[in-house]
């Protein structure tokens, strides 16, 4: 069986200002997420991609197209990879949402989580691996494929995979447009790599005060 790319999507408005996008239409990258999308190409421009796959929702299909584009490959929507179901946390900020009782679950024991009017991460991590275990079947086992998808589908199928409980989950980082990748051999899937990603930030030091500044506080 193949080897499977699994990539975030790159950085939108949403991400860049702590709103949650979920399923939104029409979120789309921004400056910082287009440059990802093309340094995709650079990091992958000699893997021998055989498809790419992707969710539905422009800002994964729009962090796909470059790459696709460069091997001369279309991009296969997926409904298998879109986001979670958020329902009614969609399009609410994280600091609003890290004010109620049910942030608290989402962290903690996210296994008894269900978003309002939404799935469980329990549903949706089942829908991640059942996708990825068809489209691993639909490929030889010398190809290797892409797909395009989000956060939280990402660390819940690296969870799976990895045979990490569902609790401890969150536990796992995936940032934007990064790469974490599935090798399938027979009935044995392997990690190969988890949350790669060639420009890798820090965040910035604080400042040191110049001698003779006054302190505050």
């Amino acid at each position: 069986m193949p080897t499977i790319l699994l990539i975030r999507h790159g950085e939108n408005d949403y991400v860049k200002k702590g709103r949650l996008a979920g399923r939104l239409p029409g979120v789309h990258l921004n400056e910082a997420g287009r440059k990802q999308a093309e340094d995709l190409v650079q990091t992958l421009g000699h893997a021998p991609l055989k498809a790419v796959y992707s969710s539905p929702l422009e800002r994964a299909m729009e962090t796909a197209a470059p790459l696709a584009q460069a091997k001369g490959l279309d991009i296969l929507p997926r409904a298998g990879l879109l986001e979670v179901d958020f329902g009614e946390w969609q399009d609410k900020t994280l600091k609003a949402l890290q004010k109620l009782a049910l942030w608290k679950v989402v962290q903690g024991r996210p296994s008894l989580m269900r978003f309002p009017a939404g799935e469980t991460f329990a549903e949706a991590q089942q829908r991640i691996v059942n996708e990825i275990i068809t489209l691993a079947g639909m490929h030889a086992p010398h190809e290797v494929i892409a797909c395009f998808s989000h956060s939280d589908l990402i660390k819940l199928a690296a969870a799976y995979f990895l045979g990490t409980p569902l609790d401890l989950f969150q536990r796992i980082m995936i940032g934007t447009a990064s790469i974490t990748t599935l090798h399938f051999h027979d009935n044995f899937a392997a990690v190969v790599n988890l949350n790669y990603s060639p420009t890798l930030q820090f965040p910035k030091p604080p400042e040191e005060k110049k001698s003779g500044e006054n302190e505050k506080g």
